[in-house]
């Protein structure tokens, strides 16, 4: 450690005892009016004390919490062991192919396995004496070796009973006795401003090893508000991962809290920490955590091993904004619009089409898209059910069977648009689709040049966007693309993307 290290620790140091202090000196002044005078006067006022301040009952609440569900909070740490045969480094200028490993393996035979291992840590907390513990699916996603580390300092191997990467929750099982559970409570009941406690495992700070067997590995405690509910962050699409509902809270989260317990006052899980917000990976005020009844809800087929089934109906779909309610002479902007159906899914064996408002399913209005998604994925598959919706002003009733949902979907998309209210087109060709990650088999044109303050711009349209449709008439091409454009004159054009509908209006 160098001298100016040091010299910054020590000032440091000095800085925590001067607040300390401070503190100290303060709480003295306001446990009496007057200083104590010896022994006798410190005795009677110990004797008369003041009841306890709201701060240091709440105080001794989160001392509470740490004592209850402090216990059965676990560290989880994971091994991933990788294999690879090569029998040179890779070099840049071939673009990421050896050339030479199939000359050398004529040979020579094959290059010997070399060994690589990851590492990563994470958290978890016992749900049930039996030694199941809940954490997050990417804690121990690929995962070779499971080692858990309890907070009285046993460590236990684990074994992954089920996992769900859609909700990004799993479920570990370690053969042990005498377990502390954590009580599940109720994140419905969940509301913004409630206190928020975070127990976890950050930077793997809760250790392993001899010296934690003999002291104990404690987890770490943070305290905060519920900030939000009903935060969404963007889906992963390489697991179809779903981060909806979540509940956000400024009790620091850091990395290694993942898979950890969020707690309410009571000491009662109402989510499992997941993920943080921030421009420096560090901690910044801003934690997700998933909602506890998300995962009440699949506990017992992750328990025990089987597929987690969500209901499919296999529409994209788009909240209705204003230029869109206006386009459609809509009195409200309740409801959801459809802005692709894919082919052979159940929303297509339904009648479901393209332009499709959907106004109520199974009977239960929908007003927004994130409605519609949770109460398709918590229908059963093979179940039919009802679907209100509205279809060129005329209200239509449509029964539809729920698919059953599978981790990879193909999903279709959209075209772009030409130099017409402020957007420029091109052909799309399949080297632009690979450039701009579109899925492979996208028709239309592509956006290749918006004008700043334009009509197009205004409606939400970039370049990459792939144009597919305007005013309900199919774009395929460029040619398809002109006429429709010479079709619109002087009216606003309901143009469908590989993004969902917009409204470009006349300039």
């Amino acid at each position: 450690m160098s001298r100016h290290t040091m010299r910054m620790g020590a000032a440091a140091m000095a800085a925590g005892v001067l607040v300390i202090g401070v503190f100290a000196g303060r709480a003295d002044l306001w446990s009496s009016s007057s200083k104590p005078v010896g022994q006798g006067a410190a005795w009677q006022q110990s004797a008369h004390a003041a009841p306890p301040s709201e701060a240091e009952s709440l105080e001794a609440s989160f001392s509470r919490i740490a004592q209850q569900a402090g216990p059965a909070v676990v560290s989880i740490s994971t091994e991933q062991i990788e294999r690879v045969r090569q029998f040179f480094r890779i070099h840049p200028f071939f673009g990421g192919e050896e050339p030479f490993d199939e000359f050398f393996r004529q040979f020579y035979g094959d290059a010997p396995e070399r060994e690589f291992r990851r590492f990563g840590l994470g958290s978890g907390v016992i749900i049930d004496a039996r030694g199941y513990i809940l954490t997050n699916e990417h804690v121990v996603v690929d995962a070779d070796k499971i080692k858990v580390t309890l907070a009285d300092g046993r460590e236990f191997d684990g074994e992954v009973k089920g996992k769900d990467p859609r909700s990004d929750l799993a479920v570990v099982k370690i053969e042990a006795k005498d377990l502390p559970v954590a009580t599940l409570g109720d994140s419905a009941t969940v509301r913004t401003g409630q206190w928020s406690i975070a127990l976890g495992n950050p930077f793997g700070l809760m250790a392993s090893g001899p010296s934690t067997r003999a002291t104990g590995a404690e987890p770490t405690l943070t305290v905060g508000v519920v900030s939000a509910l009903n935060r969404q962050l963007p889906r992963s699409s390489r697991h179809d991962r779903d981060y909806s509902d979540l509940i956000q809270t400024d009790a620091a989260i850091n990395p290694g809290n993942s898979g950890g317990p969020l707690l309410n006052i009571r000491g009662e899980v109402i989510g499992i920490n997941v993920a943080i917000l921030s421009s420096s990976r560090g901690f910044e005020g801003i934690g997700f955590a998933i909602p506890v009844n998300k995962a009440k809800n699949i506990l017992e087929q992750l328990i025990e091993g089987k597929r987690v089934v969500y209901g499919w109906l296999g529409v994209q779909i788009q909240d209705i904004t204003e230029d869109v309610a206006e386009y459609y002479k809509l009195t409200d902007r309740e409801g959801v619009l459809v802005y692709q159906v894919l082919p052979d899914s159940p929303a297509s064996r339904g009648g479901l089409k393209d332009g499709d408002i959907v106004k109520t399913f199974d009977g239960q209005p929908i007003r927004h898209s994130r409605e519609l998604v949770d109460r398709v994925s918590n229908s059963k598959a093979g179940r039919r059910v009802a679907m209100e919706i509205l279809r060129e002003g005329k209200r239509q009733t449509l029964q539809v069977e729920i698919g059953d949902r599978q981790t990879e979907i193909d999903v279709a998309s959209g075209g772009a648009a030409e130099h017409w209210r402020g957007v420029q087109v091109s052909g799309l060709t399949p080297e632009q689709g690979e450039r701009f990650g579109l899925v492979p088999g996208t028709s239309g044109v592509l956006v290749v040049e918006v004008e700043e303050g334009s009509p197009a711009e205004q409606a939400g349209l970039r370049p990459g966007d792939v144009i597919n449709e305007i005013n309900r008439v199919r774009i395929e091409n460029v040619g398809q693309y002109r006429e429709a454009i010479a079709q619109v004159q002087g009216n606003p054009a309901l143009v469908r993307t590989n993004r969902g509908y917009v409204v470009i209006k006349v300039e």
